[in-house]
Order: structure tokens, then sequence, then C-alpha cells
């Protein structure tokens, strides 16, 4: 089995709104068919028992290799504690080609899953050993490295909860929720709010506590020490057992708590000073370590704080205990798990020397060993939730802690003898204020009840009912879609949105280019969706990008389907049938949000079929009132946009607004059948997302299709009395348009250019020519700048075999180079005669011909 050709879709694709693993995989004629691979099946279960149940077999009965090696990633990644459930395996038209598909929640762990089953499958063939655990325990320490961690995860968690869309910007911890101007970003459990001068005061322990004493909180004395003696010094001024710890230290690390002798002081300072260039000492709180989560001004979890330690039972050593202890499931290294191993490291065997023990020291039944004087979870300590037992006292001064010090997300320490009293009366006092604290410990505490922080934290970014999404407006189609985009877009910014849109020529926020070329893909949709001057989107979706990536958003408020060509791209990446190519492009209505609208084309039964799969409501455009489509959707009270009586027509119900034809300059009056299409796909979206009727208008008198605005799209040139009209049409659909367009003007005599994309089939290419012949006086065909595998003179055949026999064409020629064809047909023109040039570099065609006609404009002044 060979695999040529592995990719990740990040969004909703064409197999699942999940995110997958695809591959395309070549199975040899035995491997097509397991049951010739005798054996096969039981060697695989012999190495890996947990694979599961195969499956089911095609219609004739066969299941493939490639329907194992489905099976088998999908089981690796739930056997590594991947929450996972879809996959699935489709035979391609060739034989023996299949592309697996095979969900995943951690991108790098899908990609090993496969490259591990593919090790499995080819082990089980040849019938050599595999060690299947190891590749498991790869794959979940890979998936514990890059997993979000628990308190990051706990926020996205409810971010999703909320339908707020997430995006991970780095490997780490860094996640923007929402788009555009409405999104917010965190940094673990620190908010976007926060300053860079209040999280600089909580690392500054003494600058904290001098704050915390000035506003009546009540705190330890201490002070800083610049050495081991000085450190000493100032516990014996402070008097009684005292606490060390590095001024800016974070986790507990480097602190020692509850000692009392110089040389216990002297060493904590050595410990203290390896975490932290400055080291404080301050007295010793008596009581129990409390964390208090603070959120905006409000107390949401609190979670008493035991040291790690363990208990005795008379027969075993401190070291066979503590490895007892870190059995628990709940255990493991880092914060990706509730609890974290308890280390028999120098800290712990010098707490167990206080004592009286060692790590083979066996303790007698029931006694408590501590193993480490502070209880931060990191360390092995364990919570207990405690937070309906906080008492009101306690909590305000908690606030006043996080407010003193200008965090809006803040853990509180607090050591006390317990939280039902206020701290005052009880000796207690706030020792540290945490910025991004760790939540795991309200989440899934050691004992008690788990609390929803996460939650707090997203409900303290966003109002209610706010979920940081901005108008998103897909569009898709075979023709129009670039000229559907830009009026849309203009449409939008008339009711004052800053837009951002991307299409075949560019990414564009707010009137300004940020980039260039094809951009209809998922990733230019992601730099709009990611821009903080965006008030709303409209994203061109191309079928390649859906192909390579799936959707670069999870749902949208539009989708605009123009309508399904019979000659776009087929034959590519297994789309070989309009009906392929359909439900590809239905991808974008499948995922318009329930309270979205799609809008489709109702002349074109593929987009009307696609009307069953969208989840929100539909709008139809369509050519008159009269339209089956429209006319039942009418009659059902639902929205529809048509043309009548020189107006195009929005109604819904009883109610409709009429905007006449002669006001849109895109349509020529109603002229280009086309334009008129793209103008009420445009209007339906526009009216879709709250878009005032009267500026909607203005939008469409506003708007011009001239090289500027839409560049490649019908753009008109005046060549010496003749007009000259440039368009990326490259397509049978989109020249059959063309050519409408092209008898519905007047003219003398009229001259095609054109060019055909190699990697077009051979009959698209003859039809395109065929169509050409029977509206244009003369032809001249050129050689694209790219063949794109063709050969030299084979694109040119085609074209000419489409001319043969022409009514209309009484001249053509053939020409090597996009701008010399350009020039023989400006050469070939007089006053009144009508050009159409179908350009392949656009930029530089549009360019070449406005040269062109500012050379005769200037001969003839």
């Amino acid at each position: 089995m060979n695999v040529t050709r592995l990719r990740a879709l990040r969004g909703p694709n064409l197999w699942s709104r999940y995110t997958a693993i695809e591959a395309t995989v070549h199975c040899t004629p035995e491997e097509s068919d397991l049951r010739r691979l005798t054996g096969f099946e039981a060697r695989l279960r012999q190495r890996f028992p947990e694979l599961g149940v195969l499956p089911e077999p095609t219609a004739d009965g066969v299941v493939s290799m490639a329907h194992a090696l489905e099976i088998t990633a999908l089981a690796l990644q739930t056997h590594a504690g991947c929450p996972l459930s879809f996959s699935r395996t489709i035979a391609a038209p060739e034989p023996g080609i299949y592309q697996v598909v095979v969900e995943y929640t951690v991108e790098e762990v899908g990609r090993l899953a496969f490259d591990t089953a593919l090790e499995l499958l080819q082990a089980a063939r040849d019938n050599q050993p595999y060690d299947t655990a190891a590749a498991i325990g790869r794959l979940k320490e890979l998936d514990e490295d890059i997993r979000l961690g628990p308190s990051t995860g706990s926020i996205v968690d409810a971010a999703v909860a909320r339908g707020i869309p997430f995006r991970r910007l780095t490997t780490g911890s860094l996640v923007q929720f929402g788009w555009g101007s409405k999104q917010r970003r965190i940094q673990a459990a620190e908010c976007d709010t926060t300053s860079a001068i209040a999280e600089s005061i909580a690392q500054d322990k003494e600058l904290t506590k001098k704050l915390l004493h000035a506003a009546g909180v009540p705190v330890p004395l201490g002070r800083p020490v610049t050495d081991a003696e000085d450190a000493w010094r100032a516990a014996q001024a402070l008097g009684g057992a005292v606490v060390v710890k590095p001024r800016d230290g974070n986790q507990g690390k480097g602190v020692t708590v509850n000692i009392r002798t110089r040389e216990q002081v002297l060493a904590a300072y050595e410990v203290a000073s390896h975490y932290g260039s400055e080291v404080m000492v301050e007295r010793y709180l008596p009581g129990i370590d409390f964390r208090l989560l603070v959120v905006g001004r409000k107390l949401v979890a609190a979670a008493r704080r035991d040291p790690p330690l363990v208990v005795g039972d008379g027969v075993h050593t401190v070291r066979q205990l503590v490895d007892a202890v870190n059995a628990d499931p709940r255990r493991g290294d880092g914060h990706a798990t509730p609890l974290t191993r308890i280390r028999l490291d120098d800290i712990a065997i010098d707490r167990l020397a206080q004592q009286g023990l060692t790590p083979d020291s066996v303790p007698p039944r029931g006694a408590r060993v501590v193993l480490r004087n502070n209880a931060n979870l990191s360390t092995g300590g364990t919570a207990t939730d405690v937070t309906d037992e906080v008492h009101p006292l306690v909590a305000q001064r908690a606030v006043a802690a996080a407010m003193t010090v200008g965090l809006d997300v803040c853990g509180v320490d607090v050591v006390c003898q317990n939280v039902v009293e206020p701290l005052e009366s009880q000796s207690g006092g706030i020792v540290e204020v945490n910025a991004a604290p760790g939540l795991r410990m309200h989440l899934s505490p050691s004992f008690g009840k788990g609390r929803n922080v996460g939650q707090a934290i997203i409900d303290h970014m966003f109002a209610p009912g706010d979920d940081g999404r901005i108008p998103v407006i897909a569009v898709t189609g075979t023709n129009g879609k670039t000229t559907t985009v830009r009026l849309t877009s203009h449409l939008l910014q008339q009711r004052g949105w800053r837009v951002g849109f991307t299409d075949t020529n560019g990414v564009y926020v707010n009137g300004r280019q940020i980039d260039s070329g094809d951009c209809s893909g998922p990733r230019s949709a992601r730099r709009v969706l990611a821009h903080p001057d965006v008030d709303a989107a409209v994203l061109e979706t191309a079928r390649g990008g859906i192909l390579r990536e799936g959707l670069a958003f999870d749902r949208c408020q539009v989708a605009i389907v123009t309508n399904i060509g019979t000659g776009d791209h087929l034959g590519l990446n297994y789309i070989t049938t309009v009906e392929d190519l359909s439900v590809l492009k239905r991808v974008i209505v499948q995922n318009v949000a329930a309270g979205g609208m799609a809008v489709l084309n109702a002349a074109d039964p593929h987009c009307v079929a696609m009307a069953d799969f969208c989840p929100g409501q539909i709008t139809y455009f369509g050519p008159a009132p009269h339209h089956p489509v429209i006319a039942t959707h009418r009659a059902l009270g639902k929205r529809v946009v048509f043309v009548e009586d020189g107006h195009i027509v929005a109604a819904e119900g009883g109610w409709q607004v009429r905007l006449p034809l002669a006001q849109i300059p895109l349509t020529d009056g109603g002229a280009l059948a086309f334009q008129v299409d793209n103008a009420m796909a445009a209007i339906a979206a526009a009216w879709a997302v709250g878009v005032p009727w009267d500026a909607i208008a203005h939008g469409l008198e506003s708007f011009t299709s001239d090289a500027a605005t839409v560049p490649g799209r019908f753009n008109r040139f005046d060549y010496r009395g003749a007009t000259v009209i440039a368009d990326y049409g490259h397509n049978p659909d989109a020249i059959a348009a063309l050519c409408r367009a092209a008898e519905a003007l007047p003219a003398g005599k009229r001259v095609a250019v054109i060019s055909a994309a190699g990697d077009r089939r051979d009959q698209d290419i003859v039809d395109q020519t065929r169509q050409i012949g029977r509206v244009f006086d003369e032809v001249v065909l050129f050689e694209d700048a790219c063949q794109r595998g063709r050969a030299d003179g084979e694109v040119i055949a085609l074209l000419q075999q489409g001319l043969e026999g022409a009514p209309k064409t009484r001249w053509h020629t053939a020409i090597r180079g996009e701008f010399l064809a350009i020039d023989t047909a400006l050469a070939r023109l007089q006053p009144g005669d009508l050009c159409l040039i179908l350009i392949d570099q656009v930029d530089e065609a549009l360019a070449h011909i406005g040269r062109r006609v500012a050379e005769v404009a200037a001969v003839a002044a």
C-alpha cells in the first residue's frame, strides 16, 4: 500500500464537519480485497487486540487494506486518549485507489497515527513483531505535549459551549476567541485585558504586599534580602517561624515554609535564589493554604490545598508509599492531568529529615508524612473544593487584592485556619496573588465539587448573548464569484461596516489590499477573520481550498452559490461529474448557522437541490416571478429576489422592494443577464445581514465593473470608437454567458481573443471556441503562459478544432503570446466594433490594454 497524498482538513469539509486527516492510498490487487491476504486480519488483531470491528464491506463485499488503515488509525488515537468517532474510506473511480478520512483532535497526533497505522499494517502483512503498546504510548505522549492544558482547555470548552469560535495561534496556550473586530485572546488563564503592569506587580511579591497592606488587606510582614546571612537577620527580626521564597517566583518553586533555625534559613535561601534573582523572607502564618480564584470582581472558586504527603501503614517504606500514590491515573507529569506525581527530590528528602525519616523509613500506621511544605498541585499536592464555605468578608478581601494589583483573573493565596471566618479574626492573611493562575484544582479537585471556572472567564470576556462572531458571507459557484464578492462587500460598506474580503485577486481589508494573487482559499480567509479592523467578512470559497483544507470557519451567516457549471475543473481530485462538484460546493450551505441564510440560484437545479441540506433559511434568486421555484417559495412567505418589469424585486410574503435596473450600472440596464444574477445574489446577502434598503440602493448605484473595482470581470474600454471587453472567463459556462452578453450589445464586427488552461479536459477546451465561433466574426487564438502539462501547440490545436465549421467566424489566427494576441485584435478594430478579450494574466493584461487605450487617446488629443 502506497500513500500518495496526506493532508489535514482543518475545518468543515467534503466528508464531515470534523477536522480530519485525508489520505489517498494505492492498494495492490490483493490489498484491495483482504480475503486474498490469508491470515492478515488474525495477525493484525494479534498485534492490536483492541482494534475493534473493521468497516462494513463495500457493495461487492470487499474490505480493502485502505479500510484497515482507516480503522487502525482511528483506534490508535482512541486508545491514546483522543476522543474521536468519525472515519470513512471511499473508493476512487480508478481501481485500487482509495481516499481514507480519519478524524483528529490534534493534527500532529492524527498524522503520527496514520504513520503508525501503516507500520502496524505492514508488520501484520509481513508477520513481523510490532510493539503496539509503545506506539500508543508515543501517541499519548505527543498528545499530552501538544494538547491544550486543562486551564486553557476549560476556557476553550466554555467558549465552544457558548458558540464562540476559537483558533489556537501557537503550539502553546495563546488562543483567539471570536473573529475580526470582536476577537479576544487568552494566554493560558490570562486575558488580553490583563495589563503588563498588573502582571509585573503580581510577580514582585514585596511590591504586592506593600500595595495590599496600604489597601487594608491583611498580609504577612517581611522584606527582601540580599544574601543568606541577611535572610537570617530578617528571620530573627520577624521572630518565630518564617517563609523564604523567590521575590518573583511562581507555582511554589523555591518556596520553603515554617522554618526557624539558622541552618534551615540559609538552606532555604540557596533554594530560593536558584529560582529568582531576589529572595523574600516573611512571617510564617500558621494555618491551612487556600487558593481563591477571582474573575472580574467576583470570587468564583476556592480550594483548600494540602501538601504532598503519604500515610504510613507500618509495612511499606516512604518510597513505596509514594509509588503507590503516584499510581493514581489522575497523577501525571506537568499540567495535563488533574494531579501531579509526587517527587522524592532533595526538597522532599530534606522535609523527611525534619521528621526524622528517610525515603527507606517505614512510617507507623496512620502517620502523616509530609513531603513538602508548600501545597502547590504542581509539586504533588491535593485540592479540596471549599467554594460554598467562603465567608463573604474573606471573598471581599480576595476581590480587593485582585483589584489592587489590577488583575481581572487572579489566584489569591490565603493562609488561615479556615475560610468560614473573616481573616482578621483568626490572624490569617493573603500571602500571594498570581496572574494566569492554574485552574485544574478548581476544575477537577481531589475532593469535592468541580467548578466550571472556564465558563466564568468566558462570561467575563463576552457579554451575555455575544458570541464573538462577525457576519461571514461565503461565496462559491462556477461563475460570478468574484463580482458577487466585490459587490456584496460594497453593499456592506454602505452600512458603515469595515469589510474584509478575499477573492482570486487578493485579500482586502477596509479598502486596502494586504495580499495579492489567488486568495480564494482558507488561509486567506483566516487572515481576514483574524484582522482586528474587520466588522464583516465576505469570502470567496473556491473548490480547491475546500478540497485542500476544508473551510476556514465553523459556520457562516450567509452562503451564496451562484451556479454550478458543467465544465469547471471536472476530472481533478476525483471530482468527475457535475453532481460531485455540486456536493463539494454544497459544503458552505451545510455549514450555514441555524439562524443564517443560504442564497441559491433558482434557475440552477443543482443549487436548488442544496436547500435540503441547509440548517438555516433559503433565499432564492431567479429570472422571473413566475419561475416555479421562485413562485412556490414566495407563496410560502419565504424570501425571493427576481426580475420584473425592468426592476430587481426583493419580496417576502406580501412585502416587496423594487430596485430599477437602470440604476444598477453593473447590469448595463439589465442587458447583461449574468451581472443581473450577480446583483441579485449580492442583494439577497446584504438583506440577510440587515443592510438597510436605502444603503443597498446607494451601493448598487455607486458600484461599477471597471478594472479597478473588479479586475478581469467584464471590464470595458473605449478603443478608437470600438468597445473592448476584458474578462477572465475560463470555462464553457462563463464563455456562454459572455457570448450572450456580446450578442446583446450592438456591434459592427465582433472579435474575440481566447486561450485555454491546459489542465482542462479536451472537450471543455473544444467547447469554448465552438461557442465563440457561433457569435464572433474574427478570433485570435493564443498559447497560455502556463500550459499546465500540455505540449506546445496542443491547446491551440484543440481550440482550432472547436472553430471548425463555425457558422459565424470568417477569420482566425493563432499567436504565441497573450500581449501580441491582444495587439493583433486591437489592430483589426474599427469604430463601432466589439472585441472580447479573454485574458489570462489578469493584472498584466489589463495594464497592457490600458496602455494601448492611453496611447490612442494621447494621439487623438
